[in-house]
């Protein structure tokens, strides 16, 4: 499958937060593009779950406004494809012939709404909205873990090393035990990597390890 990884080529202002719609009949499409456009929100639409596959997605945060039956691959069936790709996107699904089973379904899998057409005009854009603000939020997640992972690459095999006994609570009279060191040694790494990672506190940095999954689970 290709064409569903986010244009990474430039970084995506919050501002251009976009609605992706997916439903093959051309005045749902139309209609919901006009509505989208009408209070100033950016708008791509696609004829099919095949033609959104194809397309590269933009690198603003988004929300997806999926039609449940399609010819060929249904919203579910995309609903389905992006979660084992791992693309997280909000989806608010709609259906002319809907039923409770299949909402229940769509709602498990993450979906953030699920609307029965003819819908209003209000009931897509409250279900828009909260859509796109969660979106947003996903958004700064995303952006937030990709900067710690870069500075973490940026850390020599020694700062990584010591920075997993720092954020397991040892401090550097431990931690040059552990590792053969000197006291001193262990507190240059330790200084350099806080440097490095930007943390400001041990428990920044425990923050950024999480990030990493460098943690065990609670």
């Amino acid at each position: 499958m290709s064409g569903i990884e986010p244009n990474r080529d430039k970084p995506g202002h919050e501002d251009d937060a976009t609605v992706l719609v997916v439903d093959d009949d051309l005045a749902i499409r139309d209609g919901v593009e006009s509505l989208l456009r009408s209070v100033d929100l950016p708008v791509i639409t696609y004829v099919s779950a095949q033609a959104f596959l194809n397309a590269e997605l933009p690198s603003a945060p988004c929300c997806l406004v999926l039609d449940v039956r399609m010819p060929g691959l249904s919203g579910l069936d995309l609903q389905s494809e992006l979660a084992k790709e791992d693309v997280r996107i909000p989806i608010i699904f709609v259906t002319g012939h809907g039923d409770i089973p299949m909402a229940v379904r769509a709602l498990k899998a993450g979906a953030v709404n699920f609307l029965t057409k003819p819908f209003r005009d209000q009931d897509l854009l409250d279900a828009v909205i909260p859509a796109l603000d969660l979106a947003r939020r996903q958004h700064r997640q995303e952006r937030r873990r990709s900067d710690v992972h870069s500075r973490f690459s940026g850390l020599t095999r020694r700062e990584q090393e010591v920075m997993r006994y720092v954020v397991a609570g040892r401090v550097n009279k431990q931690i040059a035990y552990d590792l053969g060191i000197s006291e001193v040694t262990a507190k240059i790494h330790r200084s350099n990597l806080m440097r490095k990672m930007a943390a400001r506190s041990v428990l920044e940095l425990v923050r950024m390890a999480e990030d990493l999954g460098m943690l065990p689970p609670a």
